[in-house]
C-alpha cells in the first residue's frame, strides 16, 4: 500500500474518531496558499448529522492536530479542512521510496487480463493509426502489470480479410507457373518469389484492380472465401506471405518498443468457429436472413437502432465480427480471464458492441469483463489523418524515419560519439513519438507537430529523457567523488517540498489512469516532477553544497527521481539512453 493511501487511511479513522463516520478522500488543495490538501467530508456530513458544517469542520481538525503527520490544519469558508503534512512525515516517505520505488504504487487484487492490441493487416504495411494502437496498448499493458495483474498480450493479426483474396490474386496474376497454383497441387514446399519490399506494392496494385474491375472484385472475394474454407494452394501461400509479413511487423512493432505474448491473428480462431456456430444454434440464437446467419442483439434499453451481428455469409464466408467472436469464444476457453481488453480506433466501437453483446447473451462470456478503449487520431496541420508531402497514407516505418533525421541533426557531436549517434536518435526519437501520443487523452484527436514533438524545452519525450540522463549523470559524479547517501535527513526549501509532494501523489495518479484507461495524466505527471526537480536543482548546486547532511539529503532525493522517472517511463514504452 502507498504512503499517500495509508494517510487517507489515518484521517478516515481520525475523522472517525472524531464522530462521524465516512472514509477521507484526500485532494489536492486548489488553494495552496492554506494548505497542500484539502478535506470536504464535513459538507458532506452536514445534512446526515444535522450540524452546521463548520462545527463538524472545528470537531474534525481538533484530532488531526493532535498527529504530528500533519501542520497548518485549517478551516476555510463553510467547513473546507486545509492541511499541510509536516516535514518529519514527508522525510520518512523519501527514506521509504529509496528502498523499493514501487512502494509508491497500490496494488490492486490480481486479475488475469487478455489484451488485444496492434491489430496490423497483414500484407499491409503499418500505417500511422497502427502506432495508436500499439503505443496505447503496450502502455496499458504494462500499467495492468505494475498495479499487479497477470497480462496476456495479443497482437491479433487481420489475417483473414478481402486483403488476402486480393494479394493471392495479384500474386497468380505475376507469378501464374508457381506450383501453389496448379491444379494437381498437393501441399509440397515452394520458394515465394517476393521480398518483404515487393509486398508493400502488391496489395495496392491489387486494391486499385478491384476498384475499378467488379468482376475482379468478386475473384477476390471468392478466393478469400477460398481460403477460409482451406483451399490447399491459395492457404499454402496465404501462409508463407504472412509469415514474410509478420517478419517485417515485428520488427517495426520493436522500434516503438511493443511486445506481445501472443502472435496470433484471425485465423486462429477458425479452428473455434464450428464449435461456437454449433453453440450458438443449440442456444436457439441464430436465424437466417437472406440466406446469412445472424443473431440480434438489441436491447429493450436501447435509445438508437441496434444491428443484429451477421456471423456466416449466405456463400458460408466469415465475417470479422465471427472471427473476433470466435476468439473471444477461444480465449475463454484456454486461458479463463478476468477480462478482456480491446484498444482500436473509435470507429470500431459499433463493432465491438455488437460483438461483446453478442458474447454477454449467449453466457459464452457470462463472467468475464470485455472492455474496449478506442483512441482518437493523429493529424496533419489539415486537422485530417496524417499523410506524406505527396498525399499518401504516411506507414509508420516513415513516420519513425522522419523523427529520427530531425532527431538526428539536434543531437550534441561534443556529448555522443559519432557511432552511437544512430542509436541515440532512434531512442529519442521513438520517446518523442511516444510521449507525444500518450499525452491527450485517449480518445482525443491530435496534430503532429514535428518541431515541437523534438523540442528538448516545453512537455516533449526529449525533455524528459534529458532532464533524467542530467540526474543520473549527478549521481554518476556522486558516485566518483565517493559520495554516500544513504538516508534522507533535511529540508531546506519549499522547492525541494514540492518535488517530494509531487512524489507523494504519484499513486493517486496511477489510480486514475488505471481507471480511465489512459496514460495522459501519467504523462502530464511525469513532466510536473521533472519539472519541479529541475527547478530544485537550478536552485542548489548539489555537489558543492557544504552542509554534508543536507548534501546527502538533496541527492537522496535526486535518487528517488530518477528512480521514479525510469519506472514510468518504462511504462511509457520509453527506453532511456546513456547520453543525448
Amino acid at each position: 500500500m502507498s504512503e499517500f493511501k495509508r494517510l487517507e487511511e489515518k484521517l478516515s479513522n481520525i475523522v472517525k474518531s472524531s464522530g462521524y463516520d465516512a472514509d477521507v478522500c484526500l485532494c489536492v488543495s486548489n488553494r495552496p496558499d492554506l494548505g497542500e490538501y484539502q478535506i470536504n467530508e464535513a459538507m458532506k456530513f452536514a445534512k446526515e448529522y444535522h450540524k452546521n458544517p463548520n462545527e463538524i469542520a472545528k470537531d474534525i481538525v481538533s484530532y488531526i492536530e493532535k498527529d504530528d503527520s500533519f501542520c497548518n490544519v485549517n478551516i476555510a469558508g463553510a467547513g473546507f479542512i486545509n492541511i499541510s503534512l509536516s516535514d518529519k512525515f514527508l522525510i520518512n516517505f523519501v527514506n521509504l521510496l529509496k528502498d523499493d520505488i514501487e512502494n509508491n504504487i497500490d496494488k490492486k487484487e490480481k486479475k488475469k487480463i487478455v489484451i488485444d492490441y496492434g491489430g496490423a493487416n497483414v500484407a499491409k504495411a503499418l500505417h500511422v493509426g497502427h502506432l495508436r494502437s500499439a503505443n496505447i496498448g503496450e502502455a496499458l499493458n504494462r500499467l495492468a502489470k505494475l498495479v499487479g495483474h497477470d497480462t496476456i498480450s495479443d497482437v491479433h493479426f487481420g489475417d483473414s480479410g478481402l486483403q488476402a483474396g486480393i494479394v493471392v490474386m495479384e500474386m497468380e496474376n505475376m507469378f501464374p507457373d508457381l506450383e501453389c497454383f496448379k491444379k494437381d497441387y498437393d501441399g509440397k514446399d515452394f520458394l515465394l518469389p517476393i521480398t518483404k519490399e515487393d509486398l508493400k506494392k502488391i496489395y495496392p496494385n491489387g486494391s486499385n484492380k478491384t476498384k475499378e474491375n467488379e468482376e475482379l472484385l468478386e475473384k477476390a472475394r471468392e478466393i478469400t472465401y477460398q481460403i477460409q474454407k482451406g483451399h490447399i494452394g491459395y492457404s499454402k501461400l496465404w501462409d508463407k506471405i504472412t509469415e514474410l509479413s509478420i517478419k517485417d511487423i515485428k520488427e517495426t512493432y520493436e522500434r516503438i518498443n511493443a511486445n506481445f505474448d501472443l502472435w496470433e491473428g484471425e485465423r486462429d480462431s477458425f479452428q473455434y468457429i464450428p464449435e461456437l456456430l454449433d453453440y450458438l444454434e443449440k442456444k436457439k440464437l441464430l436465424y437466417v436472413s437472406e440466406g446469412a446467419k445472424v443473431m440480434d442483439v438489441k436491447e429493450d434499453a436501447d435509445e438508437k437502432e441496434m444491428p443484429p451481428i451477421i456471423l456466416e455469409k449466405s456463400n458460408g464466408a466469415y465475417l470479422y465480427a465471427t472471427t473476433d467472436l470466435a476468439t473471444i469464444y477461444s480465449r475463454i476457453k484456454r486461458f479463463n480471464p478476468d477480462e478482456i481488453w480491446y484498444t482500436t480506433d473509435l470507429r470500431q466501437e459499433l463493432h465491438f458492441d455488437q460483438v461483446f453483446r453478442a458474447a454477454k447473451k449467449s453466457g459464452i462470456a457470462k463472467n468475464v469483463n470485455l472492455g474496449f478503449f478506442g483512441f482518437g487520431t493523429m493529424n496533419g496541420n489539415d486537422g485530417k489523418p496524417f499523410k506524406t508531402r505527396n498525399g499518401g497514407l504516411m506507414t509508420l516505418e516513415e513516420l519513425i524515419d522522419l523523427i529520427k533525421d530531425e532527431c538526428y541533426k539536434r543531437i550534441n557531436d561534443n556529448i555522443v560519439e559519432e557511432k552511437d549517434k544512430d542509436k541515440v536518435s532512434e531512442q529519442i526519437a521513438i520517446a518523442a513519438l511516444k510521449y507525444a501520443d500518450l499525452l491527450p487523452y485517449r480518445e482525443t484527436d491530435y496534430i503532429f507537430d514535428l518541431s515541437k514533438f523534438v523540442d528538448l524545452d516545453g512537455k516533449t519525450g526529449p525533455y524528459l529523457l534529458y532532464s533524467t540522463i542530467r540526474i543520473k549523470s549527478l549521481l554518476n559524479k556522486a558516485k566518483e567523488e565517493n559520495i554516500e547517501y544513504k538516508k534522507f535527513t533535511k529540508i531546506n526549501s519549499k522547492t525541494e517540498k514540492d518535488v517530494i509532494l509531487n512524489l507523494l501523489n504519484m499513486p493517486s495518479v496511477i489510480n486514475r489512469a488505471y481507471e480511465s484507461k489512459s496514460l495522459n495524466e501519467i504523462a502530464e505527471y511525469i513532466y510536473k516532477l521533472t519539472s519541479s526537480y529541475n527547478k530544485f536543482y537550478a536552485e542548489n548546486k548539489i555537489l558543492k553544497e557544504e552542509d554534508e547532511e543536507l548534501k546527502e539529503s538533496w541527492l537522496l532525493l535526486s535518487q528517488v527521481v530518477y528512480n521514479t522517472n525510469m519506472l514510468l517511463l518504462d511504462l511509457m514504452g520509453i527506453k532511456c539512453p546513456e547520453k543525448m
